[in-house]
């Protein structure tokens, strides 16, 4: 069988396997964002126990592996709680508070980085802390951290192939049962490359898009 060929009858296996990446990809990093935003704003916040809260969390993050994380959500929490979960949604758990754990710091590093008299300028003409926060203060932090959270994006997309482990039939999972079945691991390893190559990059090319039509703005 050669390469082309090969690549004809793997290619809805990996279809498939592309689209339940992008799912679980595009979740976790909706998710993601909102959490690294609320936790950012705790870390920045006058209250201590709201503080320490944010510090234990990016902690744990920071310093267990994303594997780690996805074994105690599936296995460890589900056996402790006697809950069931499926490997999709213990995928998302997983990435979602990994992702928001280091944008977390993405947000804070831009939120930090907004010139303080923004704040004063908002607060002079009678808005709220939260307003002046909420309308003034995030959107040009976001602005600021595009590149650092798309490179975090890019990051959580690679990262779906570990939670491959939980037994989600995503992109890398797809190439190791072709691999099983045509035992042309080579090849396969190349395409299963070329497919998130072709991701990452697309999606790079789409935030440096949006990048300049924000800093035009």
């Amino acid at each position: 069988m050669g390469f082309f060929e090969l690549l004809a009858q793997s290619m809805p296996l990996f279809l498939m396997g592309m689209r339940l990446t992008l799912e679980l990809s595009f979740v976790s990093l909706a998710i993601a964002m909102v959490i690294g935003i609320i936790a950012s704003l705790m870390g920045m916040s006058s209250v201590p126990l709201f503080r320490a809260i944010n510090r234990t969390f990016v902690a744990i993050i920071r310093g267990t592996p994303l594997l780690v994380q996805g074994y105690f959500i599936y296995f460890g929490l589900t056996g402790v709680l006697g809950i069931r979960m499926t490997a999709f949604t213990a995928g998302v758990i997983a990435l979602s508070l990994n992702a928001g754990g280091y944008m977390s710091e993405i947000f804070r590093g831009g939120i930090q980085a907004v010139d303080p008299g923004q704040t004063e300028a908002a607060r002079s003409l009678g808005l709220s802390k939260s307003q002046t926060t909420w309308r003034i203060v995030i959107p040009q932090a976001i602005r600021i951290c595009i590149p650092s959270v798309v490179n975090q994006w890019c990051i959580t997309i690679k990262d779906t192939s570990i939670i491959s482990v939980l037994g989600l039939a995503e992109l890398t999972k797809m190439g190791s049962q072709i691999i099983a079945r045509t035992f042309r691991s080579f090849e396969v390893w190349i395409m299963v490359g070329i497919l998130y190559f072709i991701v990452i990059y697309l999606l790079t090319v789409l935030a440096r898009i949006v990048e300049r039509k924000v800093s035009l703005d």
